[in-house]
């Protein structure tokens, strides 16, 4: 039932010998990763680009099967055009803004993503999982290329760890027999189940959702769909409780059919069985070839701690939430552009150690944040008591004649970046009038700049970003490099960037970090303020 477009890319890394194999004794490596999936090698990409050694170790070869993650959203899209493979996925991604809630045969209402203008990318593209991985792996093969000093190496699975006060002793098995090296820094990102953390005795804490979802993945030429975000309560196709669908590349289409808790998982994956309720939900006329399967459980869970010393958990491994909203690869990406800068900035001895205990602070709040939506985006779709039913089809049934109601809808709240309120990182937020997205701890949002785009210009720096306020070059403060990017609001004339960084200030200065969260404003530039949120901003206050 495996398609062969998801094996295109399963040898990205195939085993190869390396020559800590033949050392007599443990190789000392400045950062390991355990997983070579999305996210571990992002992370991987990361440090690359920084110029620090990185060694990815996975017990495959490649790409996992199956399409797994499709929507990777535009904040997404945003981290992959600095590390430079954003236009691969752009190319093949299918792209979407719009989404349509139905219930039974009513459609409910619908709603767009992105209504502004001014941004260089969509909202979300649907891209299989593989697609997007091999993208990335393209990126280190060219970086690589270009002197980043990068490794992925296949067929080298982790046996066991033994963490120590000042390094990671790891014991590792090849097809040509195990071998050990040592990490300055191990990085987990081996996934949901993540060796790793049941090496270290670790758990997640956190619920789990008593219900079951069929994803079937078909191929259909000629379908009559949109390229939309369709989701169904209660459908009036009977093929589930709720259904979702939507479109990817290659002509594959992702159905999701919510089929409850106490099933036979072996005869629900029987392709005579996925079928039936495709054939219900499609009706007759409609010829598909069936690309994937599988049946999922909602988890809303997260380790307590994702720094334990030199180790650090990102992604799956550190945090689990339901596919519902897009949220799992999408905030281990966000996972990974929060880590990277701050353990360059630490090994390179710029910033000190307890900068890396702020990963812990503002990922966990992320994953809390974003385990707080699933959950109620969960809860909505599979009501658990006869009053919580009539409430939702309550809301359902006014949503479809009045605005008020539509807010209350949750067919799973989709992917934002996280904004990190109250933190320790924030400097002052002096900006009189000052737009409220673009707060203190706010991811920056895009913006039309000249010809181009704010974000591309943007980089993964410490940015001083001055709209129409004069600045001096800064060049460093305490050895970390500061660039400064003087702009007018006269470079937009649509005047979106005025809206988005001024609002009703005539000026103003930003303090950016390099995942291009805001670290302060100001109306106007005065140093010692900028020194101060420098520091702070790098765990030095």
């Amino acid at each position: 039932m495996l398609d062969d477009r998801y094996k295109l890319a399963f040898k990205l890394y195939p085993y190869e010998r390396n020559s800590d194999q033949g050392s007599s004794t443990p190789v000392r490596h400045p950062v390991v990763v355990m997983g070579g999936g999305p996210v571990g090698v992002a992370t991987a990409l990361d440090l690359g680009l920084q110029g620090i050694p990185v060694v990815v170790l996975d017990d495959h070869e490649g790409i996992g099967m199956g399409s797994r993650a499709i929507c990777f959203a535009k904040r997404t899209l945003e981290i992959a055009d600095r590390y430079g493979c954003s236009a691969p996925m752009l190319d093949k991604g299918i792209v979407w803004n719009l989404g349509k809630v139905f219930h039974d045969d009513r459609k409910v209402f619908e709603f767009n993503l992105l209504p502004e203008h001014g941004h260089k990318f969509p909202a979300f593209i649907n891209l299989q999982q593989p697609y997007f991985e091999k993208f990335v792996v393209e990126r280190v093969r060219e970086a690589q290329a270009q002197g980043a000093p990068i490794e992925l190496r296949g067929k080298n699975r982790v046996d066991a760890v033994e963490v120590k006060e000042d390094h990671v002793l790891l014991s590792i098995m090849t097809p040509e027999g195990p071998y050990q090296i040592e990490a300055d820094w191990l990085i987990g990102a081996d996934g949901a189940s993540s060796p790793l953390r049941s090496m270290m005795n670790l758990d997640f804490e956190g619920r789990v959702f008593q219900d079951s979802f069929l994803i079937a993945d078909i191929k259909m030429n000629g379908a009559n769909f949109p390229t939309e975000r369709w989701f169904w309560f209660e459908p009036w196709f009977k093929s589930g409780a709720s259904t979702l669908l939507h479109k990817q590349p290659d002509d594959v289409w992702r159905i999701d059919f919510q089929i409850g808790w106490d099933v036979d998982r072996k005869e629900e994956l029987k392709e005579e069985n996925i079928r039936k309720r495709i054939d219900a939900m499609l009706g007759d006329g409609i010829d598909y070839e069936m690309v994937w399967s599988s049946i999922y459980t909602f988890q809303c869970r997260r380790m307590k701690q994702f720094r334990h010393g030199r180790v650090l958990f990102a992604g799956d491994a550190a945090h689990q939430v339901s596919p519902f909203g897009a949220r799992g690869a999408n905030s281990g990406l966000q996972d990974v552009d929060n880590l990277g800068w701050k353990l360059g900035l630490v090994i390179n001895g710029k910033a000190p150690d307890r900068l890396l205990d702020t990963y812990h602070e503002e990922r966990a709040y992320g994953a809390d944040e974003n385990i707080r939506n699933s959950t109620r985006s969960t809860d909505f779709i599979t009501p658990k008591s006869k009053t919580s039913h009539i409430f939702r089809n309550a809301v359902l049934d006014l949503a479809e004649h009045y605005a008020f109601a539509r807010p209350l809808v949750n067919s799973g709240r989709l992917s934002l970046p996280c904004v990190y309120d109250g933190l320790s990182l924030n400097g002052p937020d002096a900006l009189q009038g000052g737009p409220d997205r673009t707060r203190v701890g706010s991811p920056c949002p895009d913006a039309p700049l000249g010809a181009g785009y704010l974000l591309e210009k943007l980089g993964n720096e410490f940015v001083l970003l001055t709209i129409d306020a004069d600045a001096p070059e800064i060049g460093e403060i305490d050895s970390v490099p500061v660039r400064r990017l003087s702009v007018s609001a006269s470079d937009d004339p649509s005047g979106e960037l005025a809206k988005r960084y001024l609002g009703s200030s005539q000026t103003g200065v930003y303090l950016i970090r390099p995942d291009q969260h805001v670290a302060a404003r100001w109306a106007s530039f005065d140093m010692a303020a900028t020194v101060s949120a420098l520091r702070t901003a790098i765990g030095k206050a």
